[in-house]
């Protein structure tokens, strides 16, 4: 699988505390203000340009479980 030589390059980023706690930080700080911007959107494609953006932030902190899941 194509994905295999992906994921065991990031290892090293999220299995280090302070960079996985950074990038987390980051995504936080992201979705935060997509929420915002979805808060304030004010028609149907603005709508669904944050909620996008929001499902694709969480999706990345799903990454490290990811990754260490390859390890089994």
């Amino acid at each position: 699988m194509e994905n295999k030589q992906y994921l065991s390059s990031l290892k090293v980023l999220v299995n280090t505390p302070k960079q996985w706690g950074a990038f987390n930080e980051l995504l936080e700080s992201n979705i935060l203000l997509y929420q915002r911007k979805l808060e304030q959107a004010v028609d149907m494609v603005e709508i669904h340009q944050a909620q996008g953006a929001i499902q694709a932030l969480r999706k990345l902190k799903q990454l490290r479980e990811q990754v260490n899941a390859e390890k089994k």
